[in-house]
Order: C-alpha cells, then sequence, then structure tokens
C-alpha cells in the first residue's frame, strides 16, 4: 500500500513544497503484553493482538484482539507459577481478558516480594515469548504530603498537591507515580516516570499532577485536584527497562499531533518481537483528605 506524507518547509522568506513517498509494509499481526506485578501484590497479565494502524477501530474490533487460552508462566527463580485466564466486565460493558494467579496451583499464589527478580514466558499461537523484571527496594521515601490553593484561580475549587519526598544516594533509582481520587481508581500522572538525575541524594518538594484518563481529552486544570477529594498517592520505584518503556511511550503520546516532533521508538522488553513490558513495581502509599470550602 503507498501512502503519501506532505511536508511544507517554510523559512523565513520562501516556501516550497516536495512530496515523499513512503511505502508502508503490512508488518502483520504482533503479540502485545502489558505485564505486572506488584510488592505484595499477585501478577496481572493482559494479552492482545496488534491492530492495523489505519483501520478502523470500535468495541468488537478491540474485543477480538484479546488472546486466549496462551500458556503464560512466571518464575520467581525458586517456583513456577503457571497463570490462568480470567475476566470481568468493566464500567463501558466491554469484557477484559487478563492471566493472573491460578486458585488450584499446588504450589500456592505468587505474590510480589522487593528485591525480588521474576521471569516471563509466554507460548501462543506456535511462538515462544519470554521477558525478566526485578521488583526493587523502595529508595525514594515520600516523608510527607498537603495541598496548597492554586493561587492563579483563586475563586475556584482547584488544589494542588505537594509532596517532600527523600531520594536515595546513587544514581539510578526510576520512579513511576499514580493517583486515586476518590472512588476512582489508580491513575498514572500525565508524565509518569523520572529518574534521579537532577534529585540524587536530595530532600525535595514537588506538586503532584493528578493522575491522567489518556482516553479523554485534557484540560491544563485537571491537573489540578479539587476541595472535598479524598486522595491516594502511590509511588513505585521501577527497573530501568520499566522506566525506558514508559518514558518513550509517555513522548509519543504526547508528541501525536505535534508536526516538529521526532519519531519515537517505543522500547520494550519482550523477546521474539512482541510489543510491550513486563514491569515490577516496590510500591508505596500516603492518602490525603481535602477538606471542602
Amino acid at each position: 500500500m503507498k501512502r503519501y506524507l506532505y511536508l511544507l518547509v517554510i523559512p523565513l522568506f520562501w516556501s516550497c513544497e516536495k512530496n515523499i513517498t513512503i511505502d508502508l509494509k503490512d508488518p502483520g499481526k504482533r503479540l502485545v503484553v502489558e505485564a505486572t506485578i506488584e510488592n505484595e501484590g499477585q501478577p496481572t497479565v493482559f494479552l492482545s493482538n496488534s491492530l492495523d494502524f489505519f483501520g478502523k477501530i470500535s468495541p468488537e474490533v478491540l474485543q477480538n484482539s484479546f488472546v486466549h487460552d496462551a500458556i503464560v508462566d512466571i518464575s520467581d527463580g525458586t517456583n513456577n507459577h503457571r497463570l490462568k485466564e480470567f475476566n470481568y466486565t468493566n464500567d463501558s460493558g466491554n469484557v477484559i481478558y487478563y492471566y493472573s494467579n491460578n486458585p488450584s496451583d499446588p504450589i500456592g499464589p505468587l505474590i510480589g516480594k522487593l528485591q525480588t527478580n521474576y521471569s516471563l514466558n509466554i507460548q501462543t499461537a506456535g511462538k515462544n515469548y519470554q521477558s525478566s523484571t526485578t521488583i526493587p527496594s523502595i529508595t525514594r521515601q515520600i516523608d510527607s504530603i498537603w495541598w496548597e490553593p492554586v493561587k492563579n484561580i483563586p475563586d475556584s475549587n482547584k488544589v494542588k498537591v505537594i509532596v517532600r519526598a527523600t531520594d536515595k544516594k546513587g544514581y539510578g533509582d526510576y520512579i513511576r507515580y499514580f493517583t486515586k481520587t476518590n472512588d476512582g481508581p489508580f491513575l498514572p500522572g500525565f508524565t509518569s516516570v523520572y529518574d534521579d538525575q537532577v534529585i540524587d541524594g536530595t530532600t525535595y518538594t514537588v506538586p503532584v499532577d493528578k493522575g491522567a484518563d489518556r482516553n479523554t481529552p485534557r484540560k491544563d486544570t485537571d491537573a489540578f485536584f479539587d476541595r472535598g477529594d479524598h486522595v491516594i498517592l502511590k509511588l513505585c520505584n521501577i527497573d530501568k527497562a520499566t522506566y525506558d518503556f514508559w518514558r518513550t511511550f509517555e513522548f509519543s503520546f504526547q508528541s501525536i499531533g505535534n508536526p516538529f516532533s521526532s519519531p519515537t521508538k517505543v522500547t520494550g522488553n519482550i523477546t521474539n518481537g512482541a510489543l510491550g513490558y513486563f514491569g515490577g513495581y516496590a510500591s508505596q502509599f500516603r492518602d490525603l483528605t481535602i477538606p471542602p470550602r
């Protein structure tokens, strides 16, 4: 299939147009993996097939993209756990399929532990896929959390949440954060991952943006919370591979529609050409109740 990309270059005093023909080859279906394990939590593995970039997406197409009857194993280096396929119906009435602990596993459930390595093996459609991750130790400690009014919106209910945290000395600490508001789900920040290149070994104070639902348009005020909200902050230490996946994914997502952005390859950690990642999360939680006006 031939597609055409038109690039318009407009220097200061002149302009020109040039047609560039790009032959987009059909890569075929590829396995998409989103697999996580958290300290004190069970593993969760979502498997689906990739979709055509130029294809029409509907609830039926998404429903049919899930991969069923795969053989999914996770090992902690001592025991191998074979996961079982489950499903649930979300708020939109769509059935979501995933793999997690098998209640009849004679070894017992796999529960994530800090400072532990895990390996993932997936067999489906005659192919084998592998990955590994680590639940690291918690090196970014939350010291305190509070709220302040948003000064440039004096007559609104909007407030910002502030966190003071301490980073353990020594480079190589990576984090991802989520927030939960009232009865809503945990949502990652619009930019959710950070390293410690600037704040290594220091105690620092930083505002925390409200977690973002990437399926809805975002306004500037969506970063703030409201008076009367109950907020739970989830701060997770992650390994380098998990950081690289979300760093490149979020950059690519935020660049959509920007003609001046550079193309970004999302960096996964699944073998055999699969897309996605297997990530370990070392999580800690803090909650905050913001009083109403």
